[in-house]
């Protein structure tokens, strides 16, 4: 209980951790960084580690000097494609093989694994690109696309696009956004905002698909 309570806390107030990160750390902050991206998006156990929340934080702290805003953006880029990278190698070789009840089978159904390759049937590489912005999914999309025997070459032309383009959106709005006076007052609500918009186009996705079924 006091690992996911220091992880909320940690995520809503991301802010000021990272401040107090920078004052602990100085440059090996962005070693820090990149850890916790490559982990996210890197290690299918662990989607709930901070992602688009983190990206916008650094974002804003590079606006006002705390960071320089090249190196965050090559290291949460680097991060997120060798992450995504990895992710997809152990779908590849661990993923047809999950037993419902070893320690990935609590995490991963293969009812879930097994939709998610018809998924890619249908939609390939564009899967990888928009999942990209959704936290949770993102994490687990690789994973899935490695145990579909994806095409690695394919895979890796959407994951650089989706790692660029994803860093690129969240960075840059906490760079220009991220120090307006209501939105720095209110971080909290921003990251749960942040959250809530990320992870919508999933929640129509299960709304519709619930619907149909009917």
């Amino acid at each position: 209980m006091d690992i996911i309570k220091f992880l909320f806390d940690f995520i809503m107030h991301i802010d000021e951790h990272l401040v107090e990160l920078i004052k602990d750390f100085g440059f090996w902050t962005y070693g820090l960084m990149f850890l916790i991206v490559f982990i996210e998006t890197g290690v299918v156990i662990f989607p709930f580690l901070p992602g688009d929340s983190l990206l916008f934080a650094s974002g804003a702290l590079a606006a006002i000097g705390g960071l320089k805003l090249p190196l965050v953006l090559l290291t949460f880029f680097v991060a997120a494609v060798l992450g995504d990278s990895l992710n997809f190698e152990i779908g590849k070789r661990v993923g047809t093989t999950i037993k419902p009840g070893s320690f990935l089978g609590r995490f991963i159904s293969q009812e879930n694994v097994e939709k998610a390759q018809l998924f890619f049937n249908k939609h390939g590489g564009k899967t990888v690109l928009i999942a990209r912005f959704m936290p949770f999914i993102r994490t687990f999309i690789p994973f899935v696309a490695g145990a579909s025997r994806m095409n690695y070459r394919y895979f890796l032309m959407y994951n650089i696009i989706g790692g660029a383009l994803w860093t690129a959106v969240c960075v840059l709005a906490g760079y220009f956004f991220g120090n307006i006076p209501i939105v720095k007052d209110n971080f909290s609500i921003v990251v749960l905002a942040i959250i809530f918009i990320s992870v919508l186009p999933a929640l129509i996705a299960a709304i519709k698909a619930k619907f149909s079924k009917k």
